[in-house]
């Protein structure tokens, strides 16, 4: 059966998870940390894909990353996962595949869903028991979007430039933001629409990407999940 196409349209924002195959470590040193960061760095700039926060962990990487053209994020991917895995290979002499099969990604609808798919990208290593303050995990867009910190990677969205007027009051409105817990249906969400590869918001935001892309982006009544789906959670 041939897969479905993506759910994708320009300047639609997208969340994407890659994994290590059979969840096995994809970074073994902060060297590769930030070889990976300044590869995507390069392709994401030269396909014109806007990368608007992200977290590396150890066996899997998120990301939250805008097209101004359909096809652009597959590009990046493709490209970036291609260039990473022979970087691997070579530098630890090692052969076969990295990741687990394609990435997953969710479209997200920028007016409610989409800074908490920051925080929820960026407060990563805090529910995994990494870290009790997402300031101390190096490897994400935290330092930059809550901090300020220069990250040449991050271009922030529209959504979290309207948080101020200066970079000063976005980072103390985004920290403030940031640290508030995030409702576990809306962890549960998350999870489950990029699990599925669903469209991430309310009805209107589904059936408008429906209209564009003549296909079906989600169940008939997206609202929040009632249950939690514990393999999904694990995968994500």
């Amino acid at each position: 059966m041939p897969r479905q196409p993506r759910l994708d349209l320009a300047h639609i924002p997208q969340h994407v998870v890659q994994r290590g195959n059979d969840r096995q470590p994809c970074f073994f040193t902060d060297v590769d940390r930030v070889r990976y960061l300044q590869d995507l760095r390069e392709i994401a700039l030269r396909e014109g894909c806007a990368v608007h926060a992200y977290v590396l962990m150890t066996n899997h990487v998120h990301l939250l990353m805008t097209p101004t053209a359909a096809g652009q994020i597959t590009r990046v991917m493709q490209s970036l996962g291609r260039r990473y895995v022979r970087y691997v290979n070579d530098r630890y002499r090692r052969t076969g595949t990295l990741w687990e099969g394609r990435y997953k990604s969710s479209p997200v609808d920028r007016e409610t869903y989409l800074l908490h798919c920051y925080r929820y990208i960026e407060l990563n290593p805090v529910r995994a028991r990494m870290t009790t303050d997402p300031r101390h995990y190096p490897w994400s867009s935290h330092a930059c979007n809550a901090f300020g910190r220069d990250d040449p990677l991050i271009q922030p969205h529209a959504s979290y430039l309207a948080l101020g007027t200066t970079s000063e009051q976005r980072c103390a409105a985004y920290r403030t933001l940031a640290m508030e817990t995030l409702a576990q249906d809306d962890i549960d969400a998350i999870r489950i629409h990029l699990q599925r590869q669903h469209a991430l918001g309310p009805d209107r935001f589904r059936l408008a990407i429906e209209a564009q892309l003549s296909r079906r982006a989600g169940p008939d009544k997206i609202g929040r999940p009632h249950k939690r789906n514990k393999s999904a959670e694990s995968a994500l």
